[in-house]
């Protein structure tokens, strides 16, 4: 996590995924580069293009005034201002920088908008490789205490565990491992103990203080986000392999999970058959 792409449309909004970059400069170098994308329909309007472009470059120009002031560990920030379908430009800024994250502000949704999900934000999210982070509500936090891992009936569940563990050491944070689940069967409980007893041990041998809790009920974005609510959580660490921006009505996890968190999300991306070390391979 050195290189943080913070999309920007200058409303109050978009501003929280950069206030949360600039709450990682606090811990450690990084460099943030804030992206603007023109979007109008300018092709054949010329002058509205260079309009927009002035516009764009005046706040960003008063924008840098105002955060430079605030980074630390010589982290630098930059910004670049682009043409083309925002959550394309975004995803090509991010991918062209190895070790890099996605910081993005989602604007929410209630009532019956939360179920037309194809936001720049799960576009951004099922697009690239790289994890990303939304910040929905103000404020954003001012430090990362507790981090929400939520453990589910699926192996990919595990490979979040070394992303919480660097964000926990770097901040000093309480990673709750939390057991969710909507089954009570003995088979499918026993492998989500499994799960999370990897989890934990991972957690522990790397010196990361961890919490162990199991939570059961209806819904599993529900049973989350009502934990993260009852400990005050900074961040909750979730799985992105099952977003589907077509199928926008579906609902998944990680879809609900970030029309409805109040609290900064991060989304990884799983790669196949691949596990962090130090787990093991339950059969």
């Amino acid at each position: 996590m050195k290189n943080f792409i913070v999309p920007i449309d200058f409303s109050p909004e978009s501003l929280n995924g950069l206030e949360l970059a600039i709450l990682f400069s606090k811990k450690k170098k990084i460099n943030i580069q804030m992206v603007y994308v023109i979007t109008s329909l300018t092709d054949y309007h010329p002058s509205t293009i260079n309009d927009e472009h002035k516009f764009a470059k005046n706040r960003f120009d008063k924008l840098l005034s105002q955060v430079q002031p605030q980074l630390e560990n010589d982290s630098t920030i930059r910004y670049i201002i682009k043409k083309g379908k925002v959550y394309r430009e975004i995803v090509s800024q991010v991918d062209s920088y190895k070790n890099s994250v996605v910081s993005a502000s989602t604007h929410g949704a209630s009532g019956f908008e939360e179920l037309f999900v194809g936001s720049t934000a799960i576009k951004v999210m099922s697009a690239t490789d790289k994890p990303v982070f939304t910040v929905r509500k103000s404020p954003v936090p001012k430090s990362i205490k507790n981090i929400i891992l939520p453990i589910k009936l699926h192996p990919d569940t595990r490979q979040k565990v070394p992303f919480a563990a660097e964000i926990a050491k770097m901040f000093g944070a309480t990673v709750h491992v939390v057991t969710v689940s909507t089954k009570q069967n003995k088979r499918d409980l026993e492998r989500l103990k499994a799960y999370s007893n990897q989890s934990l041990g991972y957690l522990k041998n790397r010196k990361v203080e961890c919490i162990s809790r199991t939570v059961i009920g209806d819904s599993l974005p529900v049973l989350t986000l009502n934990y993260a609510e009852a400990v005050d959580a900074d961040l909750i660490v979730m799985m992105s392999s099952a977003i589907d921006r077509w199928n926008v009505f579906l609902g998944s996890y990680a879809q609900q999970m970030l029309n409805r968190s109040k609290r900064p999300l991060l989304s990884i991306k799983p790669r196949p058959k691949q596990l962090p070390t130090g787990f093991r391979t339950l059969g």
